[in-house]
């Protein structure tokens, strides 16, 4: 099991020791005031941990309060991870970023795109560009999730069980043909919308490898990375170590969300590139530290650094951040200021976005409000692990960011 310990004084990296203790006093806050469960918080510069705190619980109900080998549902954190995977295949020749996804999946090759009616009743043209790779790696190629509730495609997907998830007993391969032949939002390449795209490189993946996604993630990622507690479901006999899922209760306090929260519990017919795995703490430090260090961590390198920086650069088109390019749907994270690179969020213009952070930091996060940054200006990495659905409930990714960079002083 992966090990993370604080293994440096806040000084010998550059922080104030008694503004990086706001880090966690703010936090404890939420937990103290039943606005979330429990959380783990992980502040790291130039590889070094600085910060490792736990408060509150793991599990309300059974009082398990949270701990290092503490499993987290990651959600969305998984996304960077499957881009990785699609990216190595990439270092290797195996495809090209450029490449139709047809070529992989032949569904994907009679697109038709959204124009005008409802749901029921879509008027559609044909696409006029094809679904290439990198449409998918930056969320620009027309697909959607269900539950955005923001367009007639959204209730489509909805209508034929794609809200959050799958419908029971379809696999991976399945999943993408029935999105393939819902009409996409808009022409490839024109948008950003968040999506299933993930999940569709997903697939790609199992195709050009000839490997299932969770054998290819094992084998070529969490192995080579140490990263022993990151998969698709929860083991029988590791389940006494996983959070409990939340969301507000009205009434005020928390709600455990079961129906939602016992999936990973169960092995997977749907492996979910875009949100399916769990991790631990430790693991997912393992991951963004082979980001910092430009693809290479203890003598096991996942990509050249080179990949690496073009991975973690804005490729809208133009230069342009998400207000801008991005359609109008719930998030949690601001977008003025924010591009998009091959699988997260990258900062262009920190002042545009209003949180205090630096031109080239790139994150993402995912559903129960989990999230994690690399600042390689700073030099800095910072986690945040809680299990609170949905993550637009408090502005914890912000407030993480502020807190983190108000303690940096050399």
């Amino acid at each position: 099991m992966a090990q993370l310990k604080v293994d440096a004084e806040p000084e010998e990296v550059g922080f104030d020791a008694q503004r990086l203790q706001r880090v966690e006093a703010h936090f404890r806050r939420y937990v103290d005031d039943g606005k979330l469960p429990g959380f783990t918080v992980v502040v790291a510069r130039r590889g070094r941990v600085v910060l490792h705190a736990h408060h509150g619980l793991a599990d309300v109900e059974a009082q398990r309060p949270v701990a290092d080998d503490t499993i987290w549902r990651i959600y969305s954190m998984t996304k960077p991870i499957t881009s990785v995977a699609v990216l190595m295949l990439y270092e290797r020749g195996l495809l090209e970023l450029t490449d139709p996804v047809a070529r992989y999946i032949p569904s994907f090759g009679d697109l038709r795109v959204y124009r005008s009616g409802s749901a029921a009743n879509p008027g559609t043209v044909p696409a006029s560009e094809p679904m290439r790779i990198w449409h998918l790696l930056t969320h620009t190629a027309g697909l959607t999730y269900g539950w955005h509730h923001a367009h007639a495609v959204d209730e489509m997907y909805r209508a034929k069980g794609f809200e959050f998830g799958v419908p029971p007993g379809m696999d991976l391969a399945a999943a993408c043909d029935a999105w393939a032949a819902l009409p996409l939002l808009f022409e490839p390449g024109t948008e950003w919308n968040y999506s299933v795209a993930t999940d569709v490189l997903g697939r790609v993946v199992e195709v050009v490898s000839g490997r299932p996604l969770d054998a290819f993630l094992a084998e070529e990622v969490f192995t080579p990375l140490g990263m022993e507690d990151t998969a698709f479901h929860v083991a029988p006999d590791e389940v006494g170590r996983l959070a409990g899922l939340y969301m507000p209760n009205p009434q005020g306090g928390l709600l455990r969300n079961s129906v939602m929260g016992d999936k990973v519990t169960q092995e997977p017919t749907f492996l979910s590139g875009g949100g399916g795995l769990v991790s631990t703490a430790a693991d997912y430090h393992r991951f963004t530290q082979m980001l910092a260090r430009g693809g290479e961590l203890d003598g096991a390198r996942l990509l050249g650094p080179h990949t690496v920086a073009y991975m973690t650069r804005n490729h809208l088109p133009g230069g342009a951040d998400l207000e801008r390019f991005g359609r109008p749907i719930s998030s949690e994270s601001y977008n003025q200021g924010v591009g998009f690179g091959l699988g997260v969020s990258v900062v262009v213009d920190a002042a545009a976005g209003k949180t205090l952070t630096h031109e080239g930091e790139y994150a993402w996060g995912g559903l129960a409000s989990t999230a994690f940054y690399v600042d390689p200006a700073a030099e800095v990495t910072a986690m945040f692990f809680t299990q609170l659905v949905p993550s637009s409930t408090y502005p914890i990714r912000s407030q993480l960011r502020a807190l983190v960079n108000q303690a940096l002083v050399g």
